[in-house]
């Protein structure tokens, strides 16, 4: 079965940087378009960062400029690297696939990990 294992998150003070990683098996992962979510405590899950199977990246404003996502097909991986870091991007950070790539909305995803927290302190 498909499985989407995230790592990497953690505590961080504000203007520091965190990389996450998801893993991915049960897929045929080049075929898929990737992406990260965070939800937050009494929040709506959110869009993040997207990837497309060809390469191209999607980014929510809120981290243009600080948050870049990459993947690495040889490795089954999707990263998210984050940089000056605030605490409003404390959340919990979910991996996600979507075979098709026509909406980065939660509900389009087909496959999602468990999630890993990430907390910013002040």
């Amino acid at each position: 079965q498909v499985q989407l294992v995230e790592s990497g998150g953690g505590l961080v003070q504000a203007g520091g940087s965190l990389r996450l990683s998801c893993a991915a098996s049960g897929l045929t992962f080049s075929s898929y378009s990737m992406g990260w979510f965070r939800q937050a405590p009494g929040k709506e899950r959110e869009f993040v960062a997207g990837i497309w199977s060809g390469g191209a990246t999607y980014y929510a404003d809120s981290v243009k400029g600080r948050f870049t996502i990459s993947r690495d097909n040889t490795k089954n991986t999707v990263y998210l690297q984050m940089n000056n870091l605030k605490p409003e991007d404390t959340a919990v950070y979910y991996c996600a696939a979507d075979r098709n790539g026509h909406r980065w909305v939660p509900n389009a995803m087909d496959y999602w990990g468990k999630g890993t927290l990430v907390t910013v302190s002040s």
